[in-house]
């Protein structure tokens, strides 16, 4: 449980560095994001989820993304740190080819990703505690789900909808070679 808190506790940390950072180069950290189909900014897919708008904005994904991450990392640390890896790659890749044009930065689509994994894993590994993870998240925030339609032109649908459609993608791959090895 200990290793758990740390990565928390580094992930936040981590966030927190990189905005004040940001906040000292007078957001020149910006340029870092998705800027869909320049490829130059193809990279920065990995980047872009570290970087934040403003404190509002990283406040808010700070709360998502440690709930988010808690409940991944109930799976292992390993478990969490693939899972991140495939959501932030398969997000980034979609916002960067399909992603209207603007430059795309925050952890949204990471979150997003991780919530609808909790979800959907239920579903491919249908563990009792699998099943509760799910059954919690969707009473408590099955409301996210509107998250991913347009709404503010300064929002970022596209990460919300690419970063949940990752999740479910991460959900079958992560489960499916369990599921084959057992049989």
């Amino acid at each position: 449980m200990n290793s758990r808190i740390k990565v928390l506790v580094w992930l936040i940390t981590l966030l927190c560095v990189v905005h004040l950072v940001n906040i000292f180069l007078g957001g020149a950290l910006l340029r870092f994001g998705i800027l869909p189909l320049h490829s130059d900014t193809l990279p920065f897919i990995f980047t872009a989820p570290f970087i934040h708008g403003d404190w509002p904005h990283l406040l808010n994904n700070l709360f998502g993304l440690t709930l988010f991450s808690a409940l991944c990392l109930l799976r292992g640390t390993t478990f969490y740190f693939k899972a991140s890896l495939t959501i932030i790659t398969l997000t980034g890749a979609m916002v960067w080819l399909f992603g209207r044009q603007a430059i795309h930065i925050g952890a949204s689509g990471w979150i997003f990703g991780l919530w609808s994994l909790s979800i959907a894993i239920a579903w491919f590994d249908r563990k009792f505690a699998n099943i509760a993870i799910a059954i919690f998240v969707l009473f408590f925030y099955g409301g996210m789900i509107v998250g991913v339609l347009p709404s503010d032109p300064h929002v970022s649908f596209e990460s919300h909808l690419f970063g949940a459609v990752a999740g479910v993608i991460c959900a079958y791959s992560l489960t499916r070679p369990h599921k084959r090895r057992s049989r």
